[in-house]
Protein backbone atom coordinates (compact mmCIF):
# COMPACT_ATOMS: atom_id res chain seq x y z
CA UNK A 1 0.00 0.00 0.00
CA UNK A 2 1.51 3.45 -1.30
CA UNK A 3 1.02 7.02 0.42
CA UNK A 4 0.41 10.32 -0.57
CA UNK A 5 3.16 12.93 0.06
CA UNK A 6 2.05 16.65 0.00
CA UNK A 7 5.01 19.02 -0.34
CA UNK A 8 5.71 22.32 -1.50
CA UNK A 9 7.86 23.18 -3.79
CA UNK A 10 10.63 26.03 -4.48
CA UNK A 11 7.72 28.38 -5.88
CA UNK A 12 5.79 27.80 -2.75
CA UNK A 13 3.20 26.29 -4.62
CA UNK A 14 1.46 22.66 -2.89
CA UNK A 15 2.23 19.42 -4.88
CA UNK A 16 1.71 16.00 -3.97
CA UNK A 17 3.47 12.43 -5.04
CA UNK A 18 2.89 9.43 -4.64
CA UNK A 19 4.93 6.54 -3.53
CA UNK A 20 4.88 3.17 -3.83
CA UNK A 21 5.52 0.92 -0.36
CA UNK A 22 9.71 0.64 -1.72
CA UNK A 23 8.88 4.83 -1.72
CA UNK A 24 9.78 5.05 -4.65
CA UNK A 25 7.71 7.81 -6.79
CA UNK A 26 5.36 6.61 -9.52
CA UNK A 27 3.01 9.94 -9.54
CA UNK A 28 2.95 13.25 -9.21
CA UNK A 29 0.37 16.63 -9.53
CA UNK A 30 0.57 19.77 -10.33
CA UNK A 31 1.38 23.03 -8.04
CA UNK A 32 -1.96 24.13 -6.47
CA UNK A 33 -1.78 27.50 -4.46
CA UNK A 34 -3.40 26.19 -1.51
CA UNK A 35 -3.37 22.97 0.75
CA UNK A 36 -7.09 22.62 0.32
CA UNK A 37 -6.58 22.20 -3.57
CA UNK A 38 -3.69 19.89 -3.32
CA UNK A 39 -5.68 17.44 -1.10
CA UNK A 40 -8.68 17.56 -3.64
CA UNK A 41 -5.92 16.59 -6.19
CA UNK A 42 -5.65 13.55 -4.33
CA UNK A 43 -9.27 13.21 -3.64
CA UNK A 44 -9.39 13.40 -7.50
CA UNK A 45 -6.90 10.31 -8.49
CA UNK A 46 -7.99 8.20 -5.61
CA UNK A 47 -11.79 8.21 -7.20
CA UNK A 48 -11.18 7.99 -10.63
CA UNK A 49 -8.01 6.20 -10.91
CA UNK A 50 -9.93 2.78 -10.25
CA UNK A 51 -12.23 3.46 -13.56
CA UNK A 52 -8.91 5.14 -15.50
CA UNK A 53 -8.52 3.15 -19.02
CA UNK A 54 -5.69 2.82 -20.81
CA UNK A 55 -4.62 4.77 -23.69
CA UNK A 56 -1.98 2.86 -25.84
CA UNK A 57 -0.61 4.80 -28.30
CA UNK A 58 2.52 2.93 -29.36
Amino acid sequence: MGKFEIYKDRKGEYRWRLLANNNQVIATGEGYASKAGCKNGIASVKKNAPKAKIDDQA
